[in-house]
């Protein structure tokens, strides 16, 4: 699977807008999380309705509604990470020894 990787971190996509997530409502998605094509469009500045257009021709049987309001996150390569949603809005948490505990 191909990855947007810069300085040795991985671009991770997700959706920050309320009303649906961009991978969660898709089955945690790995293609889209880590699409190259769509976090290079992010990073670049493209118009919502530009990547909403590139999500729709990468993904065409895929659920759009989070892609308006995707943004990149930069997790360290080879990282412990998940996705997570609450009514839409996703958020990143990288697992690192402070945020878990260990039986």
């Amino acid at each position: 699977m191909d990855k947007l990787i810069k300085d040795g971190k991985v671009a991770v996509i997700y959706s920050r807008g309320y009303g649906g997530g961009w991978s969660t409502w898709n089955g945690y998605n790995e293609e889209m999380i880590f699409d190259p094509v769509i976090a290079q469009a992010i990073i670049d500045k493209k118009t919502e309705a530009e990547i909403y257009d590139i999500a729709v021709e990468r993904y065409p049987e895929e659920y759009h509604g989070g892609a308006t309001s995707l943004w990149v996150y930069w997790v360290e390569k080879g990282s412990l990470f998940r996705v997570t949603e609450y009514d839409g809005a996703e958020g990143i948490e990288v697992f690192t020894e402070e945020s878990y505990y260990r039986a």
